[in-house]
């Protein structure tokens, strides 16, 4: 498919990045790859590698936490009250604390090793982004789930998240999420990610 690819920025609190990959897909969605803190990104919402009881002690959970404060844990746990566990079907919608985002959705990938990893994880995907969309949110940014505590190894992951997100561009109905961005934190993600993103969209103009 044909990409128009540019270097772009992302605002985060108190600086500008630069993107790591850029594309426009169908439906005019600017989506990015980046390598930065997503506690950090200042978006409507940003997607928690949530486990299914909402319990954030670890990984890309606890970080979140740690910035966004207690409200975020307070609010998860009343909503497992009120909902029961999440599954990759089924995400949780809380606030952001004190991040800049203004919302979090808590969306729980597969652990390596429990069957049916890779349907599960393409699920948890799709399914925040449908949350995104209809909650009206216009940007949304997402770690690369499963990857870290969860062992869900890396370059599967990428071709996974990155079908997905291609998936909902071409087929979406809705009007609403036009930003969707990849944060990603380690060099083994970003490498995967960018070789992904390459074999995907190979006349894209690398921003390297």
């Amino acid at each position: 498919m044909g990409a128009n690819v540019t270097i772009a920025t992302i605002p985060t609190v108190g600086s500008i990045i630069d993107s790591i990959r850029r594309v426009t897909l169908p439906n005019d969605i600017e989506f990015s790859i980046v390598q930065t803190d997503i506690t950090q990104l200042d978006v409507d919402a940003i997607v928690n590698a949530a486990n299914a009881s909402l319990q954030h002690g670890g990984g890309v959970a606890a970080a979140i936490v740690r910035a966004g404060g207690v409200t975020i844990q307070t609010e998860s746990d009343r909503w497992v009250h009120e909902h029961g566990k999440i599954n990759p079907e089924h995400p949780a919608l809380t606030s952001a604390g004190d991040l800049p985002a203004r919302f979090v959705i808590h969306a729980v990938g597969p652990i390596w090793g429990e069957g049916d990893e890779h349907r599960k994880l393409d699920q948890a995907i799709a399914s925040a982004l449908a949350l995104a969309e209809d909650q009206g949110l216009n940007s949304l940014a997402l770690p690369a789930i499963s990857t870290g505590i969860f062992r869900f190894p890396v370059n599967d992951a990428a071709e996974i998240i990155l079908d997905s997100i291609a998936r909902f561009a071409q087929t979406k109905q809705g009007k609403n999420l036009k930003t969707i961005i990849i944060a990603l934190w380690d060099q083994a993600a970003v490498e995967a990610f960018s070789t992904s993103f390459d074999q995907r969209w190979a006349d894209a103009e690398s921003i390297l």
